[in-house]
């Protein structure tokens, strides 16, 4: 059964016809053509697909599109602005935090989470935010350098300094 949807995906509204068990990152990739959240493990697992749904952290894996009616979606493609880089998809590229790139996406998600609710995370808050990402790569080292170092760059900005 197809059901109408609408959705303000990273800062645009869009308007889909969806099946009533179409999961969002289907809607997300296939129909806005917003690739950069992947699919991974499709349960929930993995991070790959994460986006902010209404400022939240989800995993579009677990969420159906035709429930996310109404709902402000950003995806990794609505970090940066005017075709530019976000200061922390910049730092991910500055520290070597990218390797094959799969989870990059994700872990970007979940980083700017993390930046919004806490202005200088801990390295513990910074591992407990990434716990739902997996990366095979990198071993979360250049990861976490690259959060404090947004983290460090954006304190510095707010006190003018």
């Amino acid at each position: 059964m197809k059901v109408s949807v609408s959705l303000n995906i990273n800062g645009s509204l869009a308007l889909f016809e969806v099946e009533s068990d179409e999961r969002l990152v289907d809607t997300l990739r296939d129909k806005a053509g917003l690739t950069g959240t992947k699919v991974g493990c499709g349960i929930g697992e993995c991070g790959a697909c994460s986006v902010l749904m209404n400022g939240k952290l989800v995993a579009s894996c677990l969420v159906l599109t035709a429930s996310a009616d109404g709902a402000e979606i950003t995806t990794v493609e609505g970090l940066g602005r005017d075709g530019q880089l976000s200061d922390l998809q910049k730092a991910f590229v500055d520290e070597g935090a990218i390797q094959c790139g799969y989870c990059t996406p994700g872990m970007l998600m979940a980083s700017a989470y993390l930046l919004a609710r806490y202005k200088r995370p801990t390295t513990a808050q910074i591992r407990h935010g990434l716990a739902g990402n997996l990366c095979r790569c990198t071993g979360y080292t250049k990861i976490i350098s690259a959060i404090r170092k947004t983290a460090r760059k954006r304190s510095i900005r707010r006190s003018g300094r």
